[in-house]
């Protein structure tokens, strides 16, 4: 029998344990030879499925390796080694006193211990060895010390624990901790997996672990959150849901204690199964009670409404804020720059709370052009021809690498195949904020365009339902209708309303937030205004601020005590630090404003965001 894959995983090695083909009966390859039956044929295969099932020692094989998804990156590897249990006498009663976990089950995950340099004590110490498997393969190990300090293997890809064991079932458990699968096993449930590291309360959870193995995911129809009973448990529960899709997550509720193994520990084996075999469903969308929102709403009552992620600059952190399922609308005269600014907001929020952005960008193809921008804006400068190999360089790449992507197709932009791909970029790179680059490019085909209103509430309903289910924030690039000059100008327009914008009304009606933007010729400067701000808490509409653009690196840089009836050019301070270098590495430096069209040829215009 030979298959190219089973229940979605491409196989790579077919029958690792030479089981003559198509037999259902064989001797099994962990415990015949050390029974006194050798040749009783205890082990039960179900190639079907690429597993075999031991009526003596228990055990399930995998009869084959698999294939990995999407790895682009290279890792190091632990190196092999003989895995002998021999424990020590402390260690199996640690296990078996203070934890609950056998000898035998210790064995069965291949648990071992030995000596590391633990940095947090700055020596070498005693440590417990939890070794990360994929297939055959050691792809990680966590360290752990008797003073609970954690390292992982150097280089090494960061996966969940115990894959292997959740590969072919159809659900599995997700529990915050390498002792709490062994708690789960012990317990009998054999389908469980654990994060590498735990969840904590500040900032954005990284969970890059699951881009690695997402693919273990797929075939699931209901995964279990069996994590810490705390705050920072209750956090990752809900970015796991959101990775995942509500619509697959169930819970387990630990009541008085903390975690899995805890609660073996106190209420015994039989009950901890019957927890992870009883969870309840993820909370109903779409219907809340005070319950829901009791947390929130005490500490509006006790701190106010909480503002949103702001991007460092200080005239428009004063004026607007950006929060999760919302969206802001981008509008500007011609030529005024609104993909640049964009640009700059997005590479300012990826460097003060670490998410990631996907962009749909028909304005910024080809692609290596605007990562030119990007890079820009992040090194601080465009790079010389003989630092490209260099170690900052590279640093800026892999930066970039591991949080901005581009969605784009060969054919016709169309909003519902754009935003499915968006929320695949959820789920498997964990992505939270979106791009959409320009409004009338990225069509919403089935609703007729001669019906201008109709055809843009739809539009900004498909929007708002994609940002409220991924809990994200997205960034839609409007163009205006036909603008005057201003009374005296050749070059300035007037300041757009949301009514300007191609589209119709509907626009402002419908969304969050809308900033308009003009370049402002005669002043050298780029004049903003927030023409929409829903929720007071987030910012203020009709706030106008000044910023000015930095030819050096393409970011926008404040200009302070500056407001709409100054006629001077006003004399700024240029940000040109590269944002990953520890400060101070490079000094801002006061500069004139050079204008970017006296920077250019004239036939080079066109690439220079105004």
């Amino acid at each position: 029998m030979s298959a190219l894959e089973i229940n979605g995983f491409p196989i790579d090695e077919y029958n690792i344990y030479k089981f003559p083909q198509d037999t259902k009966k064989h001797t099994c390859p962990l415990c015949s030879e050390q029974r006194k039956k050798k040749n009783d044929k205890c082990l039960t295969i179900f190639w079907d499925t690429g597993l075999a099932y031991c009526n003596h020692c228990g055990e399930t094989l995998q009869l084959h390796t698999y294939k990995r998804k999407n790895q682009e990156k290279e890792y190091s590897l632990p190196p092999k080694q003989e895995f002998q249990y021999q424990y020590s006498e402390n260690l199996i009663k640690w296990f078996k006193d203070i934890r609950g976990i056998s000898k035998a089950t210790l064995e069965h995950f291949k648990v071992t211990e030995g000596k590391e340099y633990m940095p947090q004590v700055n020596k070498e110490a005693n440590v417990i060895k939890f070794n990360y498997f994929i297939d055959k393969n050691l792809i990680n190990i966590k360290f752990r010390d008797g003073a609970k300090n954690f390292k992982l293997y150097k280089g090494a890809e960061k996966i969940m624990y115990n894959l292997n064991a959740i590969r072919h079932s159809s659900e599995c458990v997700i529990v915050e901790g390498e002792i709490d699968v062994l708690s789960c096993y012990e317990s009998g449930y054999n389908h469980s997996t654990s994060v590498p590291n735990g969840f904590n309360l500040k900032g954005e959870l990284n969970l890059d672990y699951i881009t690695n193995c997402y693919e273990f995911f797929e075939n699931k129809e209901r995964i279990i959150l069996a994590v810490d009973n705390d705050d920072a448990g209750k956090k990752g529960e809900k970015e796991l849901a959101r990775r995942f899709g509500a619509e697959k997550i169930w819970l387990v509720d630990f009541e008085d204690c903390k975690d899995a193994n805890e609660y073996m520990l106190k209420h015994g084996k039989i009950k901890l199964l019957e927890k992870l075999q009883n969870p309840k469903p993820y909370p109903l969308e779409n219907v809340t009670t005070i319950d829901d929102n009791w947390d929130q709403l005490t500490g509006f009552w006790k701190n106010g409404a909480p503002k949103g992620m702001t991007i460092g600059l200080e005239n428009q952190d004063n004026a607007i804020s950006f929060d999760w399922k919302q969206y802001t609308l981008m509008l500007s005269a011609p030529g005024s720059g609104k993909s640049e600014k964009l640009d700059d907001i997005v590479a300012r929020l990826i460097h003060r709370y670490n998410v990631k952005v996907a962009y749909c960008s028909v304005e910024n193809e080809p692609h290596y052009i605007h990562y030119n921008k990007i890079f820009r804006k992040i090194y601080g400068r465009t790079p010389n021809p003989n630092e490209i190999d260099s170690e900052y360089v590279s640093k800026t790449k892999e930066f970039i690498k591991d949080n901005i992507c581009h969605v784009s197709f060969e054919k016709r932009y169309e909003l519902k195949a754009v935003l499915q791909k968006f929320e695949e970029l959820v789920k498997r790179k964990g992505v939270r904020v979106f791009v959409l680059d320009p409004f009338n490019k990225i069509k919403n085909d089935g609703v007729a365009q001669s019906d201008v209103n109709l055809y843009t509430n739809e539009y900004h309903m498909l929007i708002d339902e994609f940002v409220k289910k991924t809990q994200s924030h997205l960034f839609l690039v409007l163009h205006p209708t036909k603008l005057q000059t201003k009374e005296g100008s050749t070059k300035t327009y007037i300041m757009p309303t949301a009514y300007h914008a191609k589209g119709g009304g509907e626009h402002f009606d419908m969304s969050y937030n809308i900033i308009g933007m003009v370049r402002d010729y005669e002043r050298q400067l780029i004049h903003f205004r927030t023409l929409k701000v829903k929720f007071q808490h987030l910012g203020t509409a009709g706030v106008d601020w000044f910023e000015a653009w930095n030819i050096n690196n393409g970011r926008f840089n404040n200009v302070e005590d500056y407001d709409a009836d100054s006629t001077h050019t006003p004399e700024v301070k240029w940000d040109n630090d590269n944002w990953l270098l520890p400060k101070p590495d490079m000094e801002s430096q006061v500069l004139p404003f050079i204008d970017p069209k006296d920077a250019f040829e004239e036939d080079d215009i066109n690439d220079v965001p105004f």
